[in-house]
């Protein structure tokens, strides 16, 4: 890379921030306002200096992106799944980027119906994006949520699938979800507050009303709850939730009584967490009642569902998560997951029968897939691993036969799965406490040290990032680089204590973790400081800053994608959106105990006078999640402290926001970008 082009500078404007007597000196706190002129400068100053710093790499950008590319199946299809008489398939078409949604009655020999042809749509548009798709029980209409800029507020229209109208409806602002009543002509959406973002109140549309007189259902006043609303399977019940990070709570009402008044299911308590299912004239309510580490599944009847009325049926496990349940007329499907691996246990109600899905790897993953049919034998499910393909399975639970529907295809012609190893190794931490790590590398790699290594968590929300297969990866497996994913506490990778144990006053043991794997890796010569590479995004881009502050020199570069590094500013910033309904995560700053933890590992409060890795930094200007400043001015910081010659890019996407490029293709652009990167410092040019 080259070092002679002018860096970018950015003017100190010292901003006090003053809170329990604490006094921080924010020099870039004026890079918060994307309506400044000086700002965007700013920001299109650091894309230039990134272009030019990798001027040198765009032609080998374009053959990663072109390679990336290639091994995708670019006229591809779901697997179909029936509901209410329908197949629905989503499919792609040869150089498109988006996908098409089509729908046939009865059979799947029927004629092919057009729901939305999202290529059509996206025209003219930098960012596209459809979500939400539902449609109405006598099938005659869909509702749909659509952005544009990629802040997360959509806008949901209605389509007559009879005729392809449009209709004139358009609500706006909402999370882009909504649900059909019985009756085929209301609808409930969820609505967000302009400026936090926070879905905050349930509303009523009535098909053809002028949408200014929706009437309101709901209305989550706790700042720190979100709220959204949906159906069951059973199809009997529209339920309104309302969550935090730590507390559930849920309220029903039957779908053919659209204008009725919802009632709670079960009021809050704040800990108990707990979803619902409904079969028959019961609801099942996966919780966490008496089981604060693990969760339970308890059922009770329909006209009593206060939770001293819910009777047991699958109890606690301290060695087992119960993750997640499918119901079906005979048979109860329970996720479940034990010393880290995903197991599913199919359970005829009669209790005649209690088995588990056979898989025998150390680095795979496995989730029931889409199951919208109550009378039918056969689970859906998916499976992939470190080294093999995604696969859609169809299992019938009577015969015990499994059907593939379909396993991914990875064009290119060089992909045998033989070719590459798995692994998965345990790190101690400094507390003693076994941290596991799942690997992939390709066969002949020999284990001395000089090998690149890319080392990626996340750690936050009990958000548990399994081990799956990636035919992008293989740009890099291919290139010498060992891929290793380190499950570290604040996931929920072993159990509930596992992200207990990573967040609030022991949100440091995440970054520790972190470390000490990555002295693992070097300790058993998997790689060496010259050749570790860490990277993480969102709260995994916190992660990501608070390692390059503890322990630079273990780093040959970094990638922080939209890093949540400014954890003080924004949590005490109650505008901002999602911050109220973080405090259960990482603490409320207005109580001084926390105040002081955040400011001790916080990315951008903790910068200092000295070197640091390597670094590439990724953020979208219209990011509802973690707010472009918060990068922009970690970056400014780096730059005017480090003391090192080391490279430090920041690429901005004007056009983007949390989840980055829309469209299939668009988004392989960027990890060219960060493979690029990698491959270029390794001094690996093709």
């Amino acid at each position: 890379m080259k070092k002679n082009i002018s860096v970018p500078t950015v003017d100190k404007k010292p901003t006090k921030l003053e809170k329990h007597g604490d006094v921080r000196t924010d020099d870039y706190y004026w890079l918060n306002d994307r309506e400044n002129p000086e700002v965007i400068a700013y920001l299109e100053a650091e894309n230039a200096y990134n272009d030019a710093m990798t001027a040198h790499t765009k032609d080998f950008q374009k053959d990663l992106f072109q390679e990336l590319k290639g091994r995708i199946k670019e006229d591809d299809s779901s697997v179909p799944y029936k509901l209410n008489g329908y197949w629905y398939i989503k499919k792609y078409e040869e150089g498109k980027g988006y996908p098409i949604h089509t729908r046939r009655k009865g059979t799947l020999d029927a004629p092919e119906e057009i729901l939305f042809d999202v290529n059509k749509m996206a025209e003219g548009h930098p960012y596209y994006r459809l979500t939400g798709i539902s449609v109405s029980p006598n099938n005659k209409l869909v509702a749909y949520g659509v952005d544009t800029i990629s802040r997360r507020q959509y806008t949901i229209h209605i389509k007559n699938l009879e005729t392809g109208e449009i209709y004139k409806e358009r609500i706006e602002n909402t999370t882009g979800s909504s649900t059909w009543a019985a009756d085929n002509k209301t609808l409930f959406y969820a609505n967000k507050d302009e400026q936090t973002l926070r879905s905050e109140k349930i509303y009523k549309h009535k098909l053809g009303d002028e949408v200014a007189n929706d009437t309101v259902v709901f209305h989550e006043e706790d700042e720190t709850f979100i709220t959204f609303v949906y159906k069951t399977k059973s199809r009997k019940y529209l339920v309104i939730g309302s969550y935090s990070t730590l507390t559930m709570e849920y309220r029903i009402l039957e779908a053919d009584n659209p204008d009725g008044e919802f009632r709670v299911f079960q009021p809050r308590v704040r800990g108990l967490e707990y979803g619902i299912s409904h079969y028959k004239d019961h609801f099942y309510v996966l919780n966490n009642k008496d089981a604060s580490i693990n969760f339970k599944l308890s059922k009770t009847p329909e006209d009593k569902t206060g939770m001293e009325h819910w009777e047991d049926i699958i109890p606690h496990r301290p060695d087992v998560l119960l993750e997640d349940t499918e119901i079906f007329k005979d048979f109860l499907v329970l996720s479940e997951r034990a010393n880290g691996l995903n197991k599913i246990r199919i359970i005829r109600w009669d209790r005649t029968e209690d088995y588990y899905l056979p898989f025998d790897n150390e680095t795979y993953t496995a989730n029931t897939s889409v199951n919208v049919d109550f009378d039918t034998e056969i689970l859906r499910y998916t499976y992939n691993s470190l080294t093999t393909p995604a696969s859609v399975i169809d299992f019938n639970m009577v015969t015990k036969t499994k059907d593939v529907k379909k396993e991914q295809e990875v064009l290119g012609g060089k992909f045998d799965k033989n070719n590459y190893i798995s692994e998965r190794l345990w790190a101690t931490s400094a507390d003693g406490t076994k941290i596991p790590m799942s690997v992939v590398y390709k066969k002949g790699i020999k284990k001395d040290g000089s090998n690149p290594l890319l080392q990626y968590a996340y750690g936050s929300y009990g958000s548990t990032i399994d081990p799956y297969f990636s035919s992008s990866r293989l740009s890099l497996l291919d290139r010498g680089f060992i891929y290793v994913i380190a499950h570290v506490r604040g996931g929920e990778y072993l159990g509930r204590n596992w992200y207990d144990d990573g967040k609030l006053m022991d949100k440091k043991n995440t970054f520790t973790d972190f470390i000490d794997c990555s002295k693992y890796l070097i300790e058993q010569k998997y790689t060496s400081p010259e050749h570790l590479y860490a990277s993480g995004g969102s709260a995994g881009g916190l992660l990501m800053g608070a390692i390059a502050n503890m322990n630079p020199e273990l780093y040959n570069g970094i990638i922080a994608s939209v890093p949540f590094v400014d954890v003080i500013t924004t949590m005490l910033d109650d505008s901002i959106p999602l911050t109220t309904g973080e405090y259960d995560e990482w603490g409320n700053p207005n109580e001084k105990e926390y105040y002081h933890y955040m400011k001790s590992y916080s990315p951008y409060d903790n910068v200092v006078a000295k070197a640091y890795p390597n670094m590439l930094v990724t953020t979208g200007l219209h990011d509802s999640q973690v707010q472009y400043w918060e990068p922009a001015k970690w970056v400014a910081k780096l730059r005017d402290l480090k003391t090192d010659n080391n490279i430090l890019l920041l690429h901005t996407n004007m056009d983007a926001g949390h989840g980055g490029a829309s469209g299939r293709f668009e988004s392989l652009k960027e990890v060219a970008e960060e493979y690029a990167f990698l491959l270029d410092l390794e001094n690996i040019k093709d």
